[in-house]
C-alpha cells in the first residue's frame, strides 16, 4: 500500500480507516473524527525492514459522538480491513477540530442574544465580525456546564473587509459555546470600553494611511547553477551524509524520522509534542487564555502552503501534506514542507604564513513549515549542517492579543497604540527528540564545570575541570548558568578512536522559566514546562508531555506523572525532550505585525567523529584561487 512503513497515510488510507469504523463501530452522522494518523511500527520492525518485506499498514483513530458527547480510541488495520482496538475514554476531550471553530462562528453570528450584544456596542455589521472560540482548561470551566464539550469566545470585528480583525477587540464580551450541539450556552458581558480613536491596527500596505512602499530594496535572488545536492525519493531525503525520512500528522505537524550521517544513527524521531501559550494577564479577558496549540489543536492542522519567493527562497523542493477533516475525509495542504540548501558562511579558516590561506564555506540543508495558529505564525526550520550539527529555529510572527483600556495602562502588558495594550505572555515549545546516538541503548550524561580551589595543582586559580555524571532514573532536569552545566546523549556501547563513548549534545539557546506555582493551572496542566530538560526511557505510548487529552484537562497526565515511576535510563532507549520559547513582553514595535522573534537549539556532535568530518569538504567553486 505504501513505500516505506513510516510513510504518512495516503488520501485512501485517511477514507478506509474512516470507512472501516463506519461499518464495524456505527461511526456515522453525528461524529466527529479527532485524529486519524498512522501507527508507526515497532522499531526493530523499521530498522530491519526494507524494500519488498510486508508492511502492514495501521491508523490511530480518535473519534466522538456529538450526542451523547462520548470519545472513543481506535486502532484500525487498513492492510486488514479490520478493527483491532476500541477503547472508551470516558471524562475525556478530544482536541479541537477546525470544521467546530468555524461552525461556532456560523451559529453564534446568527444568534439573536448574540447580535443583540454587539448591537448594544454599536456592532452591526456582522460580515466585519470576527468571532475566535478558544478551548478551555477543565478548572475554568462554569461549573454548569463541566459535564459538556465547551469553548469560549473573544470577539474582533474588522475595520474594512480586508481589514485586520485583532486590531479592533469587542473587550468584555466572550461567549460560552457547546461544540457537539453549538447551542449558546452564555453570553459574559461583563464590561465595555470604547474603541480607541486613534488606533492604526493595519498591516496589509493598502489599508496603511500614508504609507509609501520603500523604492531602495534591490531585487535578490539565490542560483545553483549546477543543480542541487540534496535528493528526495518519495519521502526519503538525503544531502551530503546526512539521510532521514519525512513524516507529517494532524498533531505535530512535521516529524523527521531516521535521522542518521555517514550511515549512523542519530535519532529515531524528532518533532514538536506540545507548545503551551499562558497569557500571563489576570484581567476578565485574559485570565483563561491559555492555549495547547499542539495538544488542543494540532500544528498539522494549522499548517499553511508556502509560496516560492516569500515562504522559501533558492531552488526549492516541496512535499504535500495530506490530512483529513472532522468528517473523515482527505484534502491536500500543497506545497506543506520546504526542502532546500542555504549558504552558511565560513565553516572553518586558517592563515598560515607558509601554507597561506585555507577556507571551506559551510552550507545547510533546511526543511521547514509554517502553521497559523490563529493570530500568531510559527515558522518551523530544522538545519542539519555538514560537520553533524542539527539545529531548530522557530520562528513566531503574527500579530498580537491586544485590548483597549480607558484610563490607567494595566501593569500586566506594554502600551503598543492608542489606549491598546498587549498582555505578556509565554510561548513554551517541547521538542521530543526520540534519540538514538549510534546504538539503541543510550545514556542521557549530565556534564558541569568546576573551579577547583586555589592550591599547589592551580596556584593562579585558572583551572576549570570538566566533570560528567550519567543520568541513571528518568526525570526533570533544569539548567545551571554559572557551572555550565549540558546534556548528552550518548552510546553505552560505541567509542570512538580516544576511547570515549559516542555523544551528542543539546545545546539549549531559549530555555525559559514557568514563573508560576504548583497551584497554577499552567504547573497543574502543563508541569513539563517547570524543567527545560527531561529524560525518559522510550514507550510507545508517551507520546505528549501534558498528556494525550489536553482539551479541558485539569491534570497533568503527561511527563511529570510518567517520571514518578522512578524507571531507569542508563544504556537503554532513551528519550531526551527540550522544554524551550519565548517569554514574550510585547514591544511597540512588535505591533500591528510582529517582525519575528527567533528561538532555537541544536544537537552537536560530541566524541560522536574522530576529527572534524568536514575536512573533505571542497573550496568554494566561485572563490578565488588564493582562497583554495
Amino acid at each position: 500500500m505504501t513505500a516505506h512503513p513510516l510513510d504518512p497515510l495516503s488520501a485512501d488510507e485517511f477514507r478506509a480507516a474512516a470507512a472501516i469504523l463506519r461499518r464495524e463501530k456505527g461511526v456515522g452522522d453525528g461524529w466527529r473524527f479527532a485524529s486519524i494518523e498512522l501507527r508507526e511500527p515497532a522499531k526493530d520492525v523499521v530498522r530491519t525492514w526494507s524494500a519488498g518485506d510486508p508492511n502492514p499498514r495501521e491508523a490511530r483513530v480518535t473519534c466522538f459522538e456529538t450526542a451523547a458527547n462520548a470519545a472513543y480510541k481506535a486502532v484500525v488495520s487498513l492492510t486488514d480491513d479490520a478493527v483491532l482496538e476500541w477503547t472508551p475514554v470516558p471524562g475525556e476531550q478530544p482536541n479541537m477540530t477546525v470544521d467546530e471553530w468555524h461552525e461556532a462562528h456560523v451559529a453564534l453570528i446568527a444568534h439573536p442574544q448574540v447580535i443583540e450584544s454587539l448591537a448594544a456596542r454599536g456592532i452591526t455589521d456582522l460580515d466585519l465580525v470576527l468571532i475566535d472560540t478558544w478551548a478551555y482548561g477543565h478548572s475554568l470551566i462554569p461549573q454548569q456546564f463541566a459535564d459538556r464539550r465547551v469553548g469560549w469566545t473573544d470577539v474582533w470585528v474588522r475595520e474594512t473587509p480586508n481589514g485586520n480583525p485583532y486590531a479592533h477587540p469587542v473587550n468584555g464580551l466572550h461567549h460560552v459555546v457547546d461544540l457537539n450541539t453549538m447551542e449558546l450556552l452564555d453570553v459574559e458581558d461583563t464590561f465595555s470600553v470604547p474603541a480607541p480613536a486613534n488606533a492604526m491596527g493595519e498591516y496589509v500596505p493598502a489599508l496603511v494611511p500614508g504609507l509609501v512602499e520603500r523604492t531602495d530594496v534591490k531585487k535578490f535572488e539565490l542560483t545553483q547553477p549546477d543543480g542541487v545536492s540534496l535528493s528526495v525519493e518519495g519521502n526519503e531525503l538525503r544531502w551530503l551524509d546526512w539521510s532521514m525520512r519525512i513524516g507529517f500528522n494532524h498533531r505535530e505537524g512535521l516529524v523527521l524520522h531516521r535521522v542518521s550521517i555517514d550511515g549512523r544513527s542519530v535519532a529515531h524521531r524528532m518533532s514538536f509534542a506540545e507548545m503551551v501559550v499562558p497569557y500571563r494577564d489576570p484581567s476578565e479577558d485574559h485570565y483563561r487564555r491559555t492555549a495547547f496549540d499542539i495538544g488542543e489543536w494540532g500544528l498539522g492542522f494549522m499548517t499553511t502552503s508556502l509560496e516560492l519567493g516569500c515562504d522559501c527562497l533558492g531552488e526549492i523542493t516541496y512535499l504535500d501534506a495530506v490530512l483529513h477533516d472532522s468528517h473523515g475525509e482527505p484534502y491536500t495542504i500543497t506545497n506543506a514542507i520546504c526542502i532546500h540548501e542555504e549558504d552558511d558562511g565560513v565553516l572553518w579558516k586558517h592563515v598560515d604564513e607558509h601554507a597561506g590561506a585555507e577556507v571551506r564555506r559551510s552550507r545547510r540543508l533546511v526543511v521547514s513549515f509554517h502553521a497559523t495558529v490563529a493570530n500568531y505564525e510559527y515558522l518551523v526550520y530544522w538545519r542539519f549542517y555538514p560537520d553533524g550539527q542539527i539545529e531548530c529555529e522557530v520562528r513566531a510572527t503574527g500579530i498580537m492579543v491586544t485590548s483597549a483600556f480607558e484610563d490607567t495602562p494595566p501593569e500586566h502588558g506594554t502600551v503598543v497604540d492608542d489606549h491598546t495594550y498587549a498582555p505578556v505572555h509565554q510561548h513554551f515549545i517541547v521538542a521530543r527528540l526520540d534519540m538514538e546516538v549510534d546504538t539503541p541503548d543510550n545514556t542521557v550524561v549530565q556534564s558541569h564545570t568546576e573551579v577547583p580551589p586555589i592550591g599547589p595543582g592551580n596556584p593562579y586559580g585558572m583551572a576549570l575541570t570538566p566533570r560528567k555524571a550519567p543520568i541513571t532514573t528518568e526525570g526533570g532536569f533544569d539548567l545551571d548558568w554559572a557551572s555550565q552545566r549540558g546534556f548528552s546523549v550518548t552510546s553505552a556501547s560505541r567509542r570512538n578512536a580516544w576511547g570515549a563513548p559516542t555523544s551528542y549534545k543539546l545545546v539549549p539557546t531559549a530555555a525559559i522559566p514557568a514563573l508560576a506555582g504548583p497551584e497554577s493551572p499552567l504547573i497543574q496542566r502543563a508541569g513539563v514546562v517547570a524543567h527545560p530538560v527531561w529524560v525518559t526511557p522510550f514507550d510507545a505510548e508517551e507520546r505528549w508531555p501534558s498528556g494525550e487529552f489536553c482539551n479541558q484537562s485539569s491534570r497533568d497526565a503527561g511527563l511529570p506523572e510518567w517520571t514518578q515511576a522512578g524507571r531507569s535510563t542508563e544504556a537503554t532507549d532513551v528519550v531526551l525532550w527540550h522544554v524551550f520559547g519565548l517569554h514574550h513582553v510585547p514591544r511597540v514595535e512588535d505591533w500591528p505585525v510582529m517582525p519575528v522573534d527567533v528561538v532555537r537549539f541544536e544537537l552537536k556532535p560530541t566524541g560522536f567523529f574522530d576529527r572534524n568530518p568536514t575536512l573533505s569538504m571542497p573550496p568554494s567553486a566561485s572563490g578565488a584561487p588564493h582562497c583554495h
